[in-house]
């Protein structure tokens, strides 16, 4: 009966250890696109003031939002 429950518990550790070789392998490739970011997605949710396909523009609203969201020396200014 030991030895039974013995080979039980080999067997589910081996099949577990087997199972951890399926995962497949995860890369950081990211999203790739053949549009440039700046070409826009198609959707009604965009700043005003920019306009796609415009990369002069969206250049733009980038600084324009590094500026006054991201800036720390422009946001503690304000009290």
């Amino acid at each position: 009966m030991i030895q039974r429950l013995h080979l039980i518990v080999i067997t589910a550790l081996a099949a577990g250890a087997l199972a951890a070789c399926g995962e497949k392998p995860q890369t950081g490739a990211g999203i790739r696109s053949d549009a440039a970011p700046y070409a826009g997605t198609g959707s009604n949710f965009t700043e005003p003031g920019w306009k796609a396909g415009d990369k002069a523009s969206w250049e733009a609203q980038l600084k324009a939002r590094q500026q006054y969201g991201q800036n720390e020396y422009t946001r503690s200014q304000t009290k």
